[in-house]
């Protein structure tokens, strides 16, 4: 079977690079996500254990779609009803690209409606529609006028791990959180410092990924628990799945300090990490005052906007300074493209990713190379 694992734009080298080390096969980084291959509890082991990926797809079918009718006997010849009984909710959801069916609620509308149509003509009933909390989510992607029908396993995304209750005035994804960890290159070692912490996510994200905790256990149930096809044996080997995550030998762990002048979203952090289960150092502080734990180590952040700051002007001129601060730690820095740095000393690699519909840019700094007797 094919399982296509989506993620924020600009995170697929991430991704893949975290599935491949989960050891899935077939790992193929594509616009928008990863593909890979296996069997249905492959695609349970990966909404469990993946940090990036923020939905994962089965392609159930796959048609030419030209209008509208094109679409609803598609639609209609596929079998749903291993998945979809009578008892399940149902929702659907669309996303259109280069097609001549371009507006998402109306394919959403129609590819709902052959579905349901086509229980009705089998069974004489159909399924409800809830569209906030399915027990069968689906899927359908129009590109040049062909559509794929996937079935959602993640259920709700994955980004919503659990452990997060409140959020900063600039919610930053868990998802996202975790592939700026990664592609800042934390090393699962070294300690971590962000100085405008918020509600600490990129923190606890790295507290979790550097503990080896399935970033899914905090989560009640993923959308696949929810399918008719999801008997006694699935329950048992999702049951083993969890036991064998909650089971993972726990490493030492590094420092990971975060701090922020704001007192309010320092309390929510402090709650977040408490539900995740793992322990940062937080302090009320302005970030021109950042103490690092360490001569070596990560500093990350994603910078707020000019609220928290002192001043918004002095914001390129703070982050500039922050950077050459710490010559000897890795650097990341997330912030919207538009936004500004003063130069520094040390030159980024940047990764253009996507924050939502927030266009951003990733400054990923390497430590300044010293001659040994200046070391």
């Amino acid at each position: 079977m094919q399982f296509f694992a989506s993620c924020a734009k600009g995170t697929e080298s991430a991704l893949r690079a975290e599935l491949a080390e989960h050891g899935f096969n077939g790992v193929r980084a594509d616009r928008g996500g990863v593909h890979f291959s296996g069997e249905r509890p492959d695609a349970f082991r990966a909404c469990l254990w993946s940090r990036i990926a923020v939905r994962v797809l089965e392609p159930l079918g796959q048609f030419e779609c030209a209008d509208e009718d094109a679409l609803y006997a598609g639609v209609h010849a596929l079998d749903f009803s291993e998945v979809l009984s009578l008892r399940q909710t149902l929702s659907v959801s669309a996303a259109s690209h280069h097609s001549r069916l371009d507006h998402t609620q109306y394919i959403a509308q129609r590819t709902k409606d052959a579905i349901v149509d086509r229980q009705r003509d089998q069974q004489g009933a159909r399924s409800d529609v809830d569209k906030r909390d399915a027990d069968v989510h689906v899927f359908v992607h129009l590109s040049r006028d062909r559509a794929t029908l996937y079935l959602d396993h993640a259920g709700s995304p994955l980004h919503l791990r659990g452990y997060r209750k409140a959020h900063g005035d600039a919610p930053l994804k868990e998802t996202l959180a975790a592939a700026v960890i990664r592609l800042a290159g934390f090393d699962r070692e070294r300690p971590v410092l962000d100085p405008m912490c918020g509600s600490g996510t990129l923190l606890i994200e790295a507290a979790l990924w550097a503990a080896g905790r399935a970033p899914g256990l905090l989560r009640e149930r993923f959308g696949f628990e929810r399918w008719a096809s999801h008997g006694e044996r699935e329950r048992r080997l999702m049951a083993e799945l969890r036991e064998g995550a909650r089971g993972a030998p726990a490493n030492a762990l590094p420092v990971f300090a975060g701090s922020d002048i704001d007192p309010v979203v320092l309390q929510s952090a402090r709650d977040n990490a408490q539900r995740a289960g793992v322990e940062i150092e937080l302090s009320q502080r302005s970030v021109v005052d950042a103490r690092p734990s360490s001569a070596h180590g990560l500093l990350i952040s994603n910078p707020p906007y000019g609220e928290r700051l002192e001043s918004s002007n002095d914001l390129p001129r703070i982050l500039a300074r922050l950077v050459d601060r710490f010559p000897d730690h890795h650097a990341g820095l997330l912030m919207a493209s538009e936004q500004n740095l003063a130069r520094t000393r040390r030159k980024p690699r940047l990764y253009s990713l996507f924050n939502g519909d927030i266009a951003c840019s990733l400054r990923v700094y390497a430590p300044i190379e010293r001659k040994r007797d200046e070391a």
